[in-house]
């Protein structure tokens, strides 16, 4: 993953992926995992930080109509339909914004 995606420095996961995985990212792919979590006092719905930032590309994902059931049987086909909807996405933002 390394060599593929050497750009990639700091992910953020949710509170379920504490203990090893942050050793291991840290010491073997060499990326920052900051864990998002939930604090304690808190009851009900909270918006936890950055937490809104994937659920809201996974919500302009599943607009596209080929990602909102799992279709394809490779995960390189998987991820082409994954770029091919983010780029629908931002080309339409781009062509909104010269208007």
């Amino acid at each position: 993953m390394r060599e593929r995606h050497w750009r990639i420095t700091l992910v953020w996961a949710d509170g379920g992926y504490t203990g090893h995985l942050v050793d291991l990212a840290r010491n073997v792919l060499r990326i920052a995992l900051t864990v998002v979590k939930r604090s304690d006092d808190v009851s009900g719905f909270v918006v936890l930080p950055k937490r809104w930032l994937v659920e809201r590309t996974f919500a302009w994902l599943m607009r596209s109509r080929r990602l909102a059931r799992d279709y394809e049987r490779r995960t390189d086909t998987a991820e082409a339909m994954i770029r091919w909807s983010m780029s629908m996405v931002m080309s339409r933002r781009l062509a909104r914004r010269r208007h």
